[in-house]
């Protein structure tokens, strides 16, 4: 609706039109704003109707712009119109030329011809009028109601009917007073109540009570019969009004489609123009990236041409410098004073030298989660540039035992070297590697002589299942004030407190359990896996296995001092198995202390016990000892934990033997247990993935132990 006000608005007084005309070039203004124009202008004061049977007519309601002049006689508009508007007060027609009047039109921004006869000539916008009506009533735009204008003043009501007719607003009971039936009045057109009632019909401005019948579509205006008559419309096309307004209705309405398919065909255009700028964006960001690619091709081919090309010119150097050491050689060779001789020359023969051979440290070298390589150069060797390391896989026998010796590495099947190239420190870290195999490394390094020789080859062992890697967890602790863990949770000690000293009264009548325990923080529930740690030979008694996570709570809190004939500190060897014969025990440890390690026999350990002692380690207590065997502590133990056929295995972690083979109670949640009796110390071995590459295994623990309060 504000937008339909917007062309209901008069271009000159911007209020809505009233009485409006239509200019000559087809603009409609208010009658009395027209006037106006003209009087600013410089021409007489034409004669203007008020608004016929409205409440303006009165004085109490007349406009501003009424009140300026005096009130024109009441007449028909159209009557009045064809008056002298636009002729001076007492022109005659036979004085002189007709004035011709110019009306500046606001929308046009230009001056429009009226012709002689001035605003007489322009014909109300009926249609226009109708329109206002119509807005008027359905937006209530009036701020006075419409009374009824047949009822006394005291009385008067608001108007509920008008009449085209009679022109007039009626309240319902003065209606049907004024229309009664069976009377002509009955017969009246019923409108809407209005202050402004139109003409039903247009006539003719220039012959009086002439109906507009006639449409001149030369001239392009209405036409009475008699001014179809005249000579200027002589051979002009001229068509009734009816088949005017058909025409006329069906340009309209094509009009109208054609509006509203230019509308749609531009929505669709918008939607068109909307997908075509996705596309063309799309389009971009696939150039961008295809630009991006092919600009990390270039860069990449540049910087290995610009590496081919370093590499060219170091060699051209290198040539050249051998060009000019041979050229120093030659006059060395003149020189005839031995000791000269012999100090240039040996700088000389310094200069031509590739680095020799490195040597593998073996104590740091080893291998867990990944193989760990150190090595370092003779005292004498020249400085290497950067090292190659090469690596390959030997065959393994069933059962996870490696092939040793040069016959077994030619039996099996070899597996081409592979490379680490320009290695610049001296270790190396190697992944992806296969579990339970093992691998021949080997370095050298190279300076601008070239390539060295190679260093001896080292075999390494790698883990029979994955690494699994967790910390310790003391809160199982059965004495806290004897047990102190790190802070990284992977090293811990068990030091003897004033518990043990209170029960040495009693050491030599019963035997008595000062356990202290510790656990690990992960549960297997599953799978093969594989940890590694290093006991301190120093150690009293520790006891390194896997158990039951709820057996090794239940059985292993016990009162302090207790006696319990189920561990025996001097047995070397807790497996549960005294309580049933049939069923899996419910956890396995191997005993380790002052530098031994005691290995129980059993009928699935003869294997590992035969391999052990071909190692060069010796029996103690003599190779038939019953109740077991004896060895020196190995650098690591390892454990490895088969949940699915609920074996446990050890093995000297430094070599990858296996040393004791037994059963456990896998039924339930599994997790590695250590055992503190007296004092001792171990170390979890640490992933080769966290390790600093210049750092060195410990294989001895110092840990700063809390001091115990006496009570």
């Amino acid at each position: 609706m504000k937008s339909m006000e917007q062309e209901l608005l008069c271009p000159v007084c911007k209020d809505i039109v009233k009485q409006p005309i239509v200019l000559p070039c087809l603009h409609s203004v208010c009658l009395m704003c027209a006037s106006e124009v003209l009087v600013q202008s410089g021409y007489p004061q034409p004669e203007l109707p008020p608004e016929p049977n409205s409440p303006a007519s009165t004085p109490n309601m007349r406009s501003p712009r009424q009140l300026r002049r005096p009130m024109p006689k009441s007449d028909r508009v159209d009557r009045l119109l064809r008056s002298g508007s636009g002729t001076y007060p007492g022109r005659r027609r036979k004085e002189g030329p007709p004035l011709v009047m110019l009306f500046h039109c606001a929308p046009c921004g230009r001056d429009v011809e009226l012709g002689e006869r001035g605003l007489a000539e322009c014909m109300r916008n009926l249609t226009l009028e109708r329109i206002v009506e119509r807005y008027r009533h359905t937006v209530s735009l009036g701020s006075v109601a419409v009374m009824c204008q047949f009822c006394k003043p005291p009385q008067a009501l608001e108007a509920t009917k008008g009449c085209a007719d009679c022109r007039a607003s009626f309240c319902n009971e003065c209606f049907k007073l004024y229309h009664p039936w069976g009377t002509p009045r009955a017969q009246h057109e019923h409108v809407q109540p209005t202050l402004n009632f139109r003409p039903k019909v247009l006539t003719c401005p220039e012959h009086d009570q002439e109906r507009l019948q006639f449409y001149c579509k030369s001239c392009q205006m209405l036409l009475c019969s008699l001014c179809k008559l005249r000579r200027i419309h002589a051979g002009h096309k001229i068509a009734p009004v009816t088949q005017a307004y058909q025409t006329l209705k069906v340009c309209f309405q094509f009009t109208s489609i054609l509006m509203m398919y230019l509308a749609y065909v531009t929505q669709v255009f918008d939607v068109l123009n909307e997908q075509l700028s996705h596309c063309v964006r799309e389009i971009m960001a696939l150039l961008t990236e295809r630009q991006t690619m092919l600009a990390q091709a270039l860069e990449s081919s540049r910087q290995r041409r610009a590496e081919a090309l370093a590499n060219q010119v170091a060699e051209k150097r290198s040539l050249l410098e051998h060009a000019g050491l041979m050229a120093f050689t030659q006059e060395l060779l003149k020189e005839n004073d031995p000791s000269s001789f012999v100090h240039a020359a040996r700088i000389t023969h310094n200069r031509w030298d590739a680095p020799l051979a490195p040597v593998i440290d073996t104590q740091r070298t080893l291998a867990y989660d990944q193989l760990f390589l150190c090595w370092r150069l003779p005292q004498d060797s020249t400085p290497a540039w950067h090292y190659s390391v090469e690596f390959r896989r030997r065959g393994v026998v069933p059962g996870g035992g490696a092939r040793g010796g040069i016959r077994g590495g030619l039996a099996a099947a070899r597996w081409g070297w592979q490379r680490l190239e320009e290695v610049t420190g001296t270790c190396a870290v190697i992944d992806r590697l296969e579990m339970d195999s093992v691998y021949v490394l080997r370095v050298r390094g190279c300076n601008k002589a070239g390539f060295g020789d190679y260093s001896e080859e080292v075999y390494l062992h790698t883990p029979p299942a994955p690494v699994l890697n967790f910390y310790l967890d003391s809160r199982w602790g059965l004495h806290a004030d004897r047990l102190v863990v790190s802070k990284e949770q992977r090293c811990a000690r068990s030091v003897p407190g004033l518990s043990l000293l209170q029960a040495a009264d009693r050491a030599l009548t019963s035997c008595h359990l000062t356990a202290d325990l510790l656990v690990g923080d992960v549960a297997i529930t599953q799978g093969r896996h594989y940890w590694a740690c290093s006991v301190e030979p120093g150690s009293y008694l520790v006891k390194v296995g896997v158990g039951l996570e709820s057996k090794l709570q239940e059985w292993f809190h016990l009162p302090e001092d207790m006696a319990s004939p189920r561990y025996d500190p001097d047995s070397g060897h807790d497996s549960g198995a005294e309580d049933s014969s049939d069923s899996p025990p419910p956890f396995s440890f191997l005993t380790m202390g002052m530098g031994k390690i005691y290995l129980p026999s059993s009928a699935n350990s003869h294997h590992a016990n035969a391999n052990y002692r071909e190692s060069g380690f010796t029996n103690s207590n003599g190779p038939s000892s019953p109740a077991g065997v004896t060895y020196p502590l190995p650098p690591r133990l390892g454990v490895c934990l088969d949940f699915e056929k609920g074996r446990v295995t050890f093995y000297d972690a430094h070599s990858l033997r296996p040393l004791w083979e037994g059963p456990v109670d896998c039924s339930a949640p599994v997790c590695p247990a250590f055992c503190f009796i007296g004092g001792g110390a171990l170390q979890l071995q640490e992933l080769v993935a966290n390790r600093n590459a210049n750092q060195t295994p410990v294989r001895r623990v110092t840990i700063q132990s809390r001091v115990t309060k006496l009570n």
